[in-house]
C-alpha cells in the first residue's frame, strides 16, 4: 500500500497493485483497475517513486525469508528411489 493525499489534504492508502494509470493534466489523476479515478496532490513522478519504493521493500522482505540453499526451496532432485521422474 502507498500513502497519497486527496485535494482536501486527507491522506489515504491505496493498493498500488490496483493502479492502472497515473496522469497529470494539470491535476494528478490515479485510475484504478476498477475504473475509479482519484485526484491527488502528488505529482505523477512522486506516485511512481512511492510505488517503486513499496515494491522494492516487498522484494527485500522476500529476500530475507527465501534461502535458495535451503532444502525446502531447492529444486526437486531425481533419485533412483524417488517418485520425481524416471530412474537413471
Amino acid at each position: 500500500m502507498i500513502q497519497l493525499t486527496r485535494l482536501n489534504n486527507t491522506q489515504f492508502l491505496v493498493n498500488s497493485d490496483l493502479i492502472k494509470f497515473v496522469e497529470e493534466s494539470p491535476d494528478t489523476f490515479v485510475t484504478l483497475t476498477t475504473g475509479e479515478k482519484i485526484v491527488v496532490r502528488e505529482k505523477s513522478a512522486d506516485v511512481l517513486a512511492r510505488m517503486i519504493q513499496f515494491r522494492k521493500s516487498v522484494l527485500e522482505g522476500l529476500h530475507l525469508c527465501w534461502d535458495p540453499s535451503s532444502p525446502q526451496t531447492a529444486e526437486p532432485r531425481v533419485t533412483s528411489h524417488g517418485s520425481h521422474g524416471s530412474e537413471k
